[in-house]
């Protein structure tokens, strides 16, 4: 059984950590003993010394030698020869190089992984006091892990990796997280990027501790929810959103709510613990829509203050409409609609229409929220999107506040920046 001490507490008061058992990696590559040493362009000089983390394939104008996934590469300066940086080689993506360490040369080694994680439980270390049970643990890059990522879902680790280059390191990452974080289990999770195949590993796969059966619950403000993180979306569900359903939360008082790409209903949950009167859930996915009727039920909520609907986004709102619906608060969490630059138009156009969909849904002085998560779409874009929109449709909007990151996703360079969203009352 488990201990119930915070993350932080077991090494601070002297218990020992309960290791779990970890499946064989053993067949598992190692980086090579001889770095991969490069060196680049000068404005990718440049960028690495301001702390950008991608080296492109472009950008090298002279390599040792080739190399595989994984192995380390140091990048020198041109001039003079320095070190400029330590990270690792993906021959296999136009970001040829990810890098862990700039400025300082380090040895990537378990004791870097230690170190590493150690700053970034840290950094979560108010969500812990506040008793929140799930959150994001490593933030890709902004937390010196390029390419993966870790969820904390009570004493359930996920992990996804979205390049094969950690494979070679993941025996030195599962030690690291063992000797620093507590937890009874880890999920490994796996991108199209990351085929584990030829290694032996799955996606959904438990690395360390009991199998899982089931739905795994976790605390967010005090609220429970739970999560599929074995064929869940990303890890199973999406932490970001957590301070803007908290402020939903605060608004949802007497409110009949619209909650449009619902997935397992976090909003609506958050909306009816909120004293909302009624709940409208959108989203297309009928597994989705079982998984949100299960944490209405977590919580002791009222099943029938809730309607599900099971369409795609779109065309449900312009059914809504078209019933003459209207609600006292819209919200509108689409999922990333650019994951390249190529359609970055192709996504404002669909943000457009979103907006042009949810303006007559909602009530006079009713409430608007609209997020995006593509981060080739800039805040300041998106926001003018919405307000220049709404203006062309014949409506005002009195922005309320617009949002950004939580603290578990900090923003360590510019791309890591992908979230906003736009609180804002509607006057028709």
């Amino acid at each position: 059984m488990s201990l119930t001490y915070p993350d932080y507490t077991r090494q601070v008061i002297g218990f020992p950590p309960i290791i779990f058992p970890m499946i064989d990696l053993s067949h598992l590559p190692i980086p090579a003993d001889k770095n991969i040493a490069i060196k680049v362009k000068p404005a990718a000089e440049r960028a690495i010394k301001q702390g950008h983390p991608w080296v492109f394939e472009d950008a090298i104008t002279k390599q040792s030698h080739d190399g595989n996934s994984g192995d380390l590469v140091v990048i020198y300066d041109k001039r003079k020869n320095k070190f400029l940086a330590v990270g690792l080689y993906d021959p296999d993506s136009p970001i040829r190089i990810k890098i862990l360490q700039a400025n300082q040369p380090a040895r990537i080694n378990l004791a870097w992984f230690k170190g590493k994680l150690q700053q970034a439980q840290a950094i979560r270390q108010l969500l812990i006091e506040q008793g929140i049970t799930g959150y994001r643990l490593v933030y890709g890059e902004s937390d010196s892990f390029p390419g993966l990522i870790i969820d904390r879902y009570r004493d359930t680790l996920v992990m996804k990796i979205y390049s094969t280059m950690w494979i070679p390191h993941l025996r030195d990452v599962l030690t690291a997280l063992q000797d620093i974080i507590t937890f009874d289990r880890l999920v490994l999770r796996l991108s199209r990027g990351a085929n584990g195949e030829a290694f032996g590993l799955s996606d959904g796969q438990v690395l360390i501790g009991e199998p899982i059966t089931e739905p795994i619950q976790f605390i967010e403000n005090g609220i429970t929810l739970s999560a599929d993180v074995i064929k869940g979306h990303k890890t199973g569900f999406f932490f970001d959103q957590r301070d803007n359903r908290q402020r939903v939360r605060e608004l949802a008082e007497g409110r009949k709510i619209l909650d449009v790409f619902s997935y397992v209903g976090a909003f609506s949950v958050y909306a009816l613990v909120g004293d909302a009167t009624h709940v409208t859930a959108l989203d297309i996915s009928q597994p989705a829509m079982n998984a949100l009727a299960e944490n209405v039920r977590l919580n002791d909520l009222n099943l029938n203050h809730v309607a599900m609907m099971t369409a795609d986004a779109f065309d449900g709102m312009a059914y809504l409409a078209k019933q003459k619906q209207q609600f006292d608060m819209v919200i509108v969490d689409p999922p990333s609609f650019a994951k390249s630059q190529a359609e970055v138009d192709r996504a404002l156009a669909s943000y457009k229409r979103l907006v042009q969909l949810a303006l007559p849904l909602v009530a006079s002085d009713g409430i608007l929220v609209m997020a995006s998560c593509s981060s080739r779409v800039k805040p300041d874009t998106f926001f003018n999107l919405v307000v220049n929109t709404a203006n062309q449709s014949g409506y005002g909007l009195d922005i309320i506040e617009t949002t950004s990151h939580a603290i578990d996703h900090p923003i360590g360079f510019p791309e890591a920046e992908y979230l906003k969203a736009m609180f804002a009352r509607v006057k028709s």
